[in-house]
């Protein structure tokens, strides 16, 4: 009997085709529904982030009274691509003057924020924020207001430390460890921009350890793309915990707003700023008492060296502690307590807010060869807003000085002769007045010679007259010049 074969085949491949068309819709659907969950996920984050974070984030208006000088009249934000974060804030629109040769005094007010950093009201914020206020009032996430006293300022990292008296405990932020954060990392910005009370942007850490940017004397930020508009200026950086791991603190702008760079101080160094603005009112900094390169490919090559390692010293300053402590010129110093060095902005920070009197530990290349020296760290000289006074500059007589090296003597013509270079003088200062100008050779002090500025500046100060006398030569001719101190 014959058998017929019946096609098979075809049904299966059919059924087959059905059976994975749908496991694929179900598979698409499947991963669509992982993504909305995760990104809900997110959301939560987020929103338990903002419910922990924001009734310790405050809003901080100032006043002050200022004279409305002809460059603020002229062009009031100047030309900084953070004009309008550091400038519009605090001086707005000025008015018309009715008598342009007056110089009237006018009210000025600013805002900006702020975040609680314990219970009995002790609050972070930036100094460009506060600064000189003559009032600063606070407000919390619940509309209570209170005046602030300031208790500390520091010019040169932009931190500021302000506080408030409140009936009851207030709810404070956990302060982190920047140190701990990778680029990539989730971040969340707090502040009010543009007056906008408690908003809250998210973004990633887009980089770490920025500096050279000529906001501040001390720069280490970090970078985020998180929007960060002006207002948010001393607002909290946090990580998803809810811990701040920065400070708020300028925008890269020319137009005023948010354009995807924002700039926050690192809450480790913050903290080390607070903690001498409590216990002192100031912040107190260590110096070394060297001028430092970064190295490039060329030098590192020569020094036989890593590029990534290291930073050299081209200069050491005479009886400075890096003087007292072996440091040479040449030497590569490639560790700080045990820890590499590669950036002379990362050392420079480091060695800024190390204590006047401690004892470092240095690793340095010398010769081809690693040696540890040990240096007791001195105490940084600077001016009533805590800026660093330049080991060569006169504010006395109102110029900077710069020792004569060959490259110097050549291109203002003092081959063969000492002296002390004049870099800059200020206008009318006691030594525009006695008719110092720039590129002068100060070639005596009260008739000893001089070769650095150093001397100079102990000449001066051990002088016991009210006069000082100089010999300065200008171009080819030398000539005395009697200077009269103000003391």
């Amino acid at each position: 009997m014959m058998k017929i074969k019946r096609p098979y085949f075809l049904p299966v491949m059919i059924l087959l085709t059905v059976m994975l068309s749908g496991f694929a819709l179900l598979t698409t659907a499947s991963a669509q529904e992982a993504g909305i969950e995760s990104l809900r996920k997110t959301g939560q984050a987020f929103r338990s982030v903002a419910k922990q974070v924001s009734p310790s984030v405050v809003f901080i208006q100032v006043e002050k009274e200022v004279e409305q000088q002809q460059s603020l009249r002229n062009n009031p934000f100047g030309n900084s691509p953070f004009g309008d974060e550091f400038f519009k804030r605090f001086f707005g629109q000025p008015p018309q003057q009715e008598n342009p040769h007056k110089t009237p005094k006018r009210r000025a007010s600013g805002q900006g924020s702020g975040f609680i950093i314990s219970s009995d009201g002790y609050i972070m914020t930036n100094n460009h924020v506060v600064g000189d206020a003559d009032k600063v009032t606070v407000q919390l996430l619940d509309g209570r207001e209170f005046n602030a006293e300031i208790v500390g300022t520091d010019p040169p990292t932009d931190v500021a430390l302000i506080k408030i008296d409140a009936d009851e405990k207030l709810p404070f932020l956990t302060l982190g460890n920047s140190d701990q954060l990778e680029v990539g990392d989730w971040v969340l910005a707090f502040g009010n921009p543009f007056g906008l009370s408690h908003t809250l942007t998210a973004g990633i850490v887009s980089a770490k350890g920025r500096s050279g940017i000529g906001l501040n004397d001390y720069e280490n930020f970090i970078q985020t793309d998180a929007a960060i508009n002006p207002g948010n200026s001393g607002g909290p950086l946090v990580n998803l915990d809810g811990e701040v791991i920065g400070m708020n603190t300028a925008i890269f702008s020319r137009s005023g707003g948010y354009m995807g760079i924002g700039f926050a101080i690192p809450v480790n160094m913050a903290q080390r700023i607070r903690q001498q603005l409590v216990s002192h009112g100031s912040v107190k900094r260590g110096r070394l008492g060297v001028i430092i390169q970064d190295m490039n490919r060329d030098l590192a090559e020569s020094f036989g060296i890593d590029q990534r390692e290291g930073i050299l010293i081209a200069q050491i300053q005479e009886d400075s502690p890096a003087d007292k402590g072996g440091l040479k010129q040449g030497d590569v110093i490639l560790k700080l307590n045990g820890n590499k060095v590669d950036k002379v902005a990362n050392f420079r920070n480091e060695i800024a807010m190390t204590s006047p009197g401690t004892e470092v530990s240095l690793q340095v290349l010398r010769d081809g060869k690693k040696k540890k020296l040990k240096v007791k760290i001195g105490a940084m000289e600077t001016d009533e807003k805590g800026h660093a006074v330049s080991s060569d500059a006169l504010p006395e007589l109102g110029m900077k000085l710069q020792k004569l090296t060959a490259e110097l003597a050549e291109q203002f013509g003092y081959e063969g002769v000492k002296g002390v270079l004049v870099t800059s003088v200020e206008a009318d200062s006691i030594a525009a007045r006695a008719g110092i100008k720039r590129g002068d050779l100060i070639e005596e002090v009260n008739r000893t010679e001089v070769t650095d500025s150093a001397q100079v500046k102990k000449l001066i100060k051990d002088s016991k007259k009210k006069t000082v006398l100089m010999l300065v030569r200008q171009g080819d001719a030398s000539r005395y010049l009697a200077l009269k101190l103000k003391k």
